[in-house]
């Protein structure tokens, strides 16, 4: 027979910031459900992947910063609660052409939130980074405090710490029918099970944009899901810091781990859904990255050791989604990440706890506003 529950919020996904979400609100002493299709972390989700660059020095934009480090100081709670290591310090570089716009950026960043960093030529970079090959005239903005989050292990961390507090998590649970109004949030499951609350907080990643149940929350809110391929080599002898390589149109990233150099190309994907992503690895996807790896990682000569595809949910700008929808004040959506969201995640779970209960954040939304795509073209 089905069953009905009701609870404070709904958390719908539970992935990196569902269940950052869910841990927060269950340390504010609300009766949450988290509901997730998958497990957790979902193998089909964009929250996987081993590794997340982690950094202050912000060049998408300087507004970012606070949210970045308050997110510090949350991932570090999360390691004490968890009792394991999460964010390891490699530093992280931007690098490129002085005049490339992610080089001011980032510059702007460090300079008006006063980041301990340091600019280094082309020629230094070379000799504190052997492995490194910049292009003629980069430069990069070396930041020390920074580096790579395990991914998955944050993830189930959060999830971990959610039900220690009393978060009922609920695994495999498919929501085909979402009804908002009054007051009042009905998630029907399939299978026929009913939870109801005053607020659902909506962290649906790259279902947001295609989820039938979620249309009419997602409608405002334009987003493209873009496919992205990850690859992992052997990782080269030498110092290496995590690193962001704006190349003419392009941009790549790099992330040091003991034992791999994980490399993957940074947006520039084809547009798709997450039912119709195709997660074969092809040798196309890995030229794409073996051109920049031989040009400007040139001693990372061996097979790739594995691959994945996974996704990024974009808006139109580029920012996050984050807040209350304004024709539905019952719903919070966390949302739109763009492929730079889970560093923030531990951040991302407090606001969303703060915006159910308090009705605000400490933190200025304003750039992330469902509401700023409202009459877009």
């Amino acid at each position: 027979m089905p069953s009905a529950t009701r609870c404070d919020v709904i958390v719908l996904g539970l992935g990196g910031m569902g269940s950052a979400a869910a841990a927060h609100l269950a340390k504010r002493g609300l009766a949450v459900v988290g509901l997730e299709q998958d497990d957790v972390p979902s193998a089909r989700g964009s929250s996987v992947g081993e590794t997340r660059v982690i950094r202050k020095a912000y060049f998408e934009d300087p507004r970012y910063v606070p949210l970045l480090e308050r997110a510090y100081v949350l991932w570090r709670e999360l390691e004490t609660t968890a009792g394991e290591a999460l964010f390891v310090r490699t530093g992280c570089m931007t690098l490129g052409p002085p005049e490339h716009e992610a080089i001011r950026g980032v510059q702007e960043s460090v300079a008006l939130h006063r980041l301990p960093h340091r600019v280094l030529d082309a020629g230094e970079i070379r000799a504190r980074f052997p492995a490194m090959a910049p292009a003629p005239g980069d430069i990069g903005v070396l930041e020390d405090d920074a580096g790579y989050l395990h991914v998955e292990a944050c993830t189930r961390a959060h999830a971990r710490w959610a039900a220690a507090l009393g978060a009922d998590l609920r695994t495999r649970a498919h929501v085909v029918d979402l009804r908002v109004g009054n007051g009042e949030v009905r998630a029907t499951l399939a299978g026929g099970d009913e939870i109801r609350a005053p607020s659902v907080v909506v962290a649906a990643g790259p279902w947001l944009a295609t989820s039938p149940a979620l249309r009419d929350i997602a409608r405002t809110v334009p987003l493209v899901v873009e496919r992205q391929v990850q690859l992992w080599f052997s990782r080269p002898a030498g110092d290496l810091a995590t690193f962001v390589h704006f190349v003419g149109d392009r941009a790549y990233y790099a992330i040091p781990t003991e034992d791999t150099l994980k490399v993957c190309r940074h947006h520039g994907g084809k547009e798709t859904t997450p039912d119709a992503l195709d997660r074969a690895v092809s040798a196309e996807d890995e030229e794409m990255v073996r051109e920049y790896v031989r040009a400007h990682l040139p001693s990372v000569t061996g097979p790739v050791l594995r691959s994945r595809a996974c996704m990024y949910t974009c808006t139109p700008d580029h920012h996050y989604v984050v807040g209350r929808v304004a024709a539905r004040p019952e719903v919070v959506i966390l949302g739109g990440f763009s492929g730079h969201g889970y560093k923030a995640a531990a951040a991302i779970g407090e606001v969303a706890a703060d915006l159910v209960v308090d009705g605000k954040s400490r933190l200025d939304l304003a750039m992330f506003d469902p509401g700023r795509f409202v009459g877009r073209p």
